[in-house]
């Protein structure tokens, strides 16, 4: 059976309703921070040098970067792959991530293959690539590829966040929080933009770059 896909608000506003008629928590949650945003873009190359440029710096020392690799001509896969690594670190990135950024370009995915692959493939294959671990594979199937029962479960403010919405006397473990929202599916990614909304409510910052 074909994974259901967020595409529209209209998705995220019928996993919303499903998960706030299931968990009273989740409903006082949506009280407070009213509709839950797509946070669809575009899949493909881009979107996961994007996420590894992103790694370890902030918002804007990333968006930094990006303009200036952008303006040079080195965003796009092709680019990458040829590209110096001098000219790269030039750019902004520290050498560890021009490693991952070549070795991202050299890999030549099938981004394609991917829309139609089951999540779990998706995140292995993803993976398997030095720079990109378990969170960024599933931050790209959730906003790349709009998988709805997808769940970054070593997310901090996710871990954060529930530790607030659930009352728990301690914020859980990766492993622990994959248990607590094993109930969500399958709108788990529905559950995380709640959570992740809900932290910004509680703590007035953002949980994840959009």
């Amino acid at each position: 059976m074909p994974e259901r896909l967020i595409q529209t608000p209209a998705c995220v506003a019928e996993g919303a309703a499903w998960l706030a008629a299931r968990e009273p928590r989740f409903a006082r949650a949506l009280q407070a921070t009213g509709p839950l945003p797509l946070r669809r873009h575009e899949d493909g190359f881009a979107a996961l040098l994007d996420a590894i440029v992103g790694q370890q710096v902030s918002t804007a020392a990333a968006t930094a970067i990006r303009n200036r690799m952008t303006a040079v001509g080195l965003w796009d896969e092709e680019a990458i792959a040829a590209a110096d690594g001098e000219a790269l670190r030039a750019a902004g990135l520290s050498r560890q991530k021009v490693r991952y950024a070549q070795a991202l370009a050299l890999a030549r995915l099938d981004y394609a293959a991917l829309r139609d692959a089951p999540s779990e493939e998706v995140i292995a294959t993803l993976t398997a690539l030095p720079g990109i671990g378990r969170w960024t594979a599933e931050i790209y199937a959730m906003f790349a590829l709009g998988r709805a029962d997808v769940f970054a479960a070593g997310d901090l403010a996710l871990q954060e966040s529930a530790r607030l919405l659930f009352d728990l006397p301690a914020r859980p473990a990766e492993r622990a929080l994959r248990e607590l929202a094993a109930p969500w599916s399958p709108w788990r990614a529905v559950a995380a933009r709640l959570l992740w909304a809900y932290y910004r409510v509680e703590k007035g910052r953002e949980g994840v770059r959009s």
